[in-house]
């Protein structure tokens, strides 16, 4: 779920409006609604639905005309794309050169057994039937780590370093764990599950 701290980001990462922006993956809208009400022309796609302002369609599926954005937003979203060569190929036509794909990430490949056991800690009794081993291996089998994801939109896009940094408190067990997520990250205790980075469209042909 998006939190005040990543709104923040992605406006500041943002052209100024009113640019036409594509939220891929936008959930309950909310996102999707700041940003309107801010003066961006925004669409809002998520395949689960949500809103009555998101639309129901995967990325690959928009129809709409080459290089229709002036940037794009993808807030814990890429990790469940699929196909997702071909849906990042698809984004990209969307994109004219220069754009920004604005993008907040969780890393499965850095989520591991310490993550899981203290997620677990905090999460709903109905977790508690997975180990952390058991955990660990499910979100792996099933999500694109962010390796994964930089690799493919580098066919496309030229992605700045990723900034990484706490994750776990914002995926169901609440903002108020984010202070103890971040001590044990410092301390070695857990990986950084977070990442953010701006990928720059490039004048590579999609």
């Amino acid at each position: 779920m998006p939190t005040p701290e990543v709104h923040a980001f992605i406006r500041a990462a943002l052209p100024a409006p009113p640019a036409r922006v594509l939220e891929v993956g936008a959930g309950d809208g909310t996102l999707a609604a700041e940003l309107a009400a801010g003066g961006y022309d925004v669409v809002a796609i998520d395949p689960a639905g949500g809103a009555p302002h998101v639309v129901q369609v995967p990325l690959l599926e928009l129809d709409e005309p080459p290089g229709s954005f002036t940037a794009a937003v993808a807030v814990t979203s890429l990790h469940h794309v699929e196909p997702l060569a071909e849906s990042c190929r698809h984004l990209a036509e969307l994109l004219p050169h220069g754009a920004r794909l604005v993008v907040d990430e969780f890393d499965v490949g850095a989520y591991d057994e310490r993550a899981a056991r203290w997620w677990l800690g905090h999460a709903a009794d109905h977790h508690h039937d997975r180990s952390p081993a058991e955990l660990v291996a499910d979100l792996r089998g099933h999500l694109h780590s962010l390796a994964t994801i930089r690799e493919t939109l580098s066919a496309w896009f030229d992605a700045g370093e990723p900034v990484r940094g706490a994750y776990l408190h914002r995926w169901e067990i609440g903002p108020e764990r984010r202070g103890e997520e971040e001590r044990l990250i410092a301390a070695g205790a857990i990986p950084a599950t977070g990442a953010r980075f701006i990928a720059t469209r490039a004048s590579r042909a999609p």
